[in-house]
């Protein structure tokens, strides 16, 4: 793994966290403070702009767009916006702790999906590493776990959409050498187009008020353009993000990004904070600490294990080199064992 990616992945991780925890206070402004309860339609505003604003970029020639087959980007967009939709519906329709707890089970969901399907292997070290860390964050967002039928089928579909979704960003920039910001280009316009549709509904069927009624002051409006702006960098830094690495990784930031949002809201917007919070905090902190420890090292490992032919090229070149004064019959031997090496 060469220097310049590493500080790419550092990057995309710096941006991603600082985005989403800004966007997270923003958005708690607006719809705390602002009275603007409005989330699904606020998030196909985001990811208009994001549309509009990465177009802009591409006509400037910032990247170059690469055509993706469209019925792949279609279903790609369909799945990521109803994956949104969803989850608003979920936080409608379940407690806080029951919503938090739907958040922490697309990490074991992923990890069972990508082994199952993608046949990856996660080692003893990162289960534990992601067990203790799913454990923090528990103990430190989870209070009451009240249980409805529609809100479990709504959170079941969430986690599933959502582990898909996120799977299938990192597997099909990978598998179509299309970059984050080329798929975001694509997928986009879909992704707004399904919450344009539904998020009016969704919206006023879970607040019993209509977007299209609410009354647009100065500050309301100065905070959507601001969200929206800040929604840019969120969206990119998420594919980024989970390109670069994995979905896995993507939902450990997540989980530290929660983290950030509830110590920022104790001293900044001075919410309730207990010894509970604390303790989760630094549990959840400390299996971070333990994934990033394991993951950094079984990477160096497969590198290792990666450039190892390189090595068993130069053994055989000095192999061969000692052997050059032989026979040709003797040659004609080596040769045979060289191939046989070589392909071990």
């Amino acid at each position: 793994m060469s220097a310049g990616f590493q500080l790419g992945v550092i990057g995309s991780l710096a941006l991603s966290v600082a985005s989403s925890v800004a966007i997270v206070i923003c958005n708690k402004a607006l719809i705390s403070t602002l009275g603007f309860p409005f989330a699904t339609t606020l998030t196909s505003w985001h990811l208009m702009v994001t549309f509009c604003t990465l177009h802009v970029a591409q006509r400037l020639h910032f990247f170059e767009p690469k055509a993706i087959d469209g019925q792949t980007v279609i279903l790609f967009g369909l799945l990521n916006g109803t994956s949104i939709g969803l989850l608003n519906l979920s936080l409608g329709f379940n407690s806080i702790g029951f919503y938090q707890m739907t958040k922490l089970a697309i990490i074991p969901f992923t990890v069972l999906l990508e082994t199952i399907f993608l046949k990856k292997r996660f080692s003893e070290s990162i289960k534990l590493s992601l067990l203790v860390l799913l454990l923090g964050v528990g103990i430190a967002s989870v209070t009451d776990l009240k249980l409805n039928l529609l809100g479990s089928i709504l959170s079941g579909l969430a986690i599933a959409t959502t582990c898909v979704g996120q799977i299938l960003t990192n597997t099909i920039q990978k598998r179509l050498k299309v970059s984050s910001t080329q798929l975001l280009y694509q997928s986009a316009p879909y992704q707004a187009a399904i919450l344009f549709a539904t998020g009016p509904f969704v919206d006023q069927f879970l607040t019993n008020r209509s977007v299209f009624a609410h009354k647009y002051s100065a500050p309301v409006l100065g905070f959507i353009v601001l969200s929206c702006l800040i929604a840019v960098s969120v969206n990119f830094s998420t594919f980024l993000v989970i390109g670069t690495t994995s979905p896995v990784t993507y939902q450990v930031l997540g989980h530290l990004k929660t983290c950030l949002v509830l110590s920022f809201g104790y001293t900044l917007l001075h919410d309730p904070f207990t010894l509970r919070n604390i303790l989760g905090i630094l549990i959840a902190i400390f299996g971070m600490a333990l994934y990033s420890y394991f993951s950094v090292r079984e990477s160096k490992k497969k590198s290792t294990n990666d450039a190892l032919p390189v090595s068993q090229i130069r053994r055989l070149n000095h192999f061969w080199q000692q052997k050059t004064a032989t026979t040709p019959k003797k040659q004609m031997v080596y040769l045979t064992t060289a191939k046989a090496f070589l392909v071990v």
